[in-house]
């Protein structure tokens, strides 16, 4: 698929236009230049296959927890072919999904605990609301 507009890139990548231009102004996706009018009566910047497949890069290294830092980091490691660094940032990025998990099923522990004892309780207000009063 050549000569996409950048609406339709958005569409195909799963995302909207102004993502596009956030990714463009980070440098994790090029802005083609626009076309001279000699070239195209309208002058729009048209994306190719090559621009999708990198948005969806960025998009599936996102779902995998990495920031745009460090996607920026694997679209330049990818020219070096440096796997030492890319199975480091891997391994940084699991570390912190570990903790984040952690910390995710200590919070479902702690309000399982909560709605336990409001269900089991009448008197008094509801533990969850109390505990998320700071008094």
């Amino acid at each position: 698929m050549t000569g996409m507009s950048i609406s339709v890139l958005a569409r195909h990548g799963g995302v909207g236009v102004e993502t596009i231009r956030y990714y463009q102004r980070r440098g994790l996706l090029h802005a083609p230049s626009r076309p001279s009018s000699d070239e195209a009566r309208s002058g729009m910047r048209r994306y190719d296959e090559a621009d999708l497949r990198r948005l969806r890069f960025i998009r599936a290294a996102q779902a995998a927890g990495f920031t745009l830092d460090e996607i920026g980091e694997l679209l330049a490691l990818d020219a070096t072919r440096d796997r030492t660094r890319v199975h480091d940032l891997a391994t940084q990025r699991i570390a912190a999904l570990d903790t984040k998990i952690e910390d995710l099923q200590r919070a479902r522990d702690a309000l399982s605990r909560l709605a336990r004892s409001c269900s089991t309780s009448d008197a008094g207000p509801c533990p969850i609301l109390d505990a998320f009063d700071p008094h």
